[in-house]
C-alpha cells in the first residue's frame, strides 16, 4: 500500500548506520512515524526530506503496518527558523508541542496548519519570536481542547475588573472575584483575539515590550500547566532566547 501526502518532520531520530525514525504529521494522516532508510548516506535523496521542521511531498509504503519513506520532495525548509538558534529552539519547541497533543493517525489539518503559519512567521514575516510562541501557545490549546473561558468573569459573569487567569481552572475573573495570574486588558484582549479570531490574523495583535514578555510566558505556563508536563526544547528555548 502506499500513500502520496504532505507532511512536516516533528522528530527525527537515528537508526542504525544510515537510517531514522521520524515522526510526521501529515495532511489527510495526522501524526504518524515513519522509517527513512539510508537518508543519513551522502547523496541520498531522503536526505532534505528526513530533516527536522522540513515540509515536503512524501510517498510512503506500508510493509507488515510499518509506513517507510519512499520518496520526499521538499517543499519549504523554513530556512531563515533553521539558521538562527533561537528561531530554531523555538521551532523545535512548536514541534516537540505538536507531537505531544496530535492523537496517531488522526488527520489534524488545523494543528498542521497552525504549525506551518508559525514557522512561516518566524522565517519569512520576521514576526518577534515572543509574538509567535504567544500565539502559537494559546491557540494550539484552544484546538487541543483546552481554550481557557474569557468571555467575562467566571464568578460574577462581568467584563472582568483588574483581570486574573487560573492556570489550573483555565478561566479569568475580577481581582475580586478569583486568584491567579494577572493580565492587562490588552493582554486579554489579545487571548480573545487568538484564541476566537480569524485564523488568518492569528499574528496581527501587538503589545508593548514588557507585557509581551510576560504575555508570552503565560501562554507557555497555561500550555504546561493543562498539559502537565514540560517540555525539554522550551527550556533550551528560554536559555538562548536573550
Amino acid at each position: 500500500m502506499h500513500i502520496v501526502t504532505q507532511g512536516i518532520v516533528l522528530r527525527e531520530v537515528q537508526y542504525k548506520e544510515s537510517d531514522k525514525i521520524l515522526t510526521v504529521l501529515a495532511k489527510g494522516q495526522g501524526k504518524v512515524t515513519v522509517k527513512a532508510r539510508g537518508c543519513r548516506r551522502k547523496n541520498s535523496p531522503l536526505a532534505a526530506g528526513s530533516q527536522l521542521l522540513v515540509y515536503s511531498d512524501m510517498t510512503w509504503f506500508e510493509y507488515q503496518g510499518r509506513w517507510t519513506l519512499q520518496e520526499a520532495a521538499t517543499l519549504q525548509e523554513f530556512r531563515g527558523v533553521r539558521e538562527d538558534l533561537t528561531r530554531l529552539a523555538l521551532g523545535s519547541y512548536f514541534a516537540e508541542v505538536c507531537e505531544a497533543v496530535a492523537v496517531e493517525g488522526e488527520d489534524n489539518p488545523e494543528l498542521l496548519s497552525l504549525l506551518l503559519n508559525s514557522l512561516y512567521a518566524l522565517d519569512t514575516l520576521k514576526k518577534p519570536p515572543e509574538l509567535v510562541r504567544a500565539a502559537f501557545d494559546w491557540k494550539c490549546m484552544a484546538l487541543a481542547g483546552y481554550a481557557p473561558l474569557l468571555d467575562g468573569c467566571a464568578r460574577c459573569g462581568e467584563e472582568p475588573r483588574e483581570p486574573r487567569l487560573n492556570l489550573t481552572a483555565g478561566v479569568v475573573s475580577c481581582a475580586a472575584c478569583g486568584d491567579g495570574a494577572a493580565l492587562t486588558a490588552e493582554m486579554l484582549c489579545a487571548m480573545r483575539h487568538i484564541v476566537s479570531g480569524d485564523p488568518k490574523r492569528l499574528f496581527s495583535f501587538r503589545l508593548p515590550g514588557e507585557q509581551l514578555g510576560r504575555f508570552a510566558a503565560l501562554a507557555s505556563d497555561y500550555l504546561t500547566t493543562q498539559l502537565e508536563r514540560g517540555f525539554r526544547t522550551l527550556d533550551f528555548y528560554l536559555s538562548v532566547k536573550e
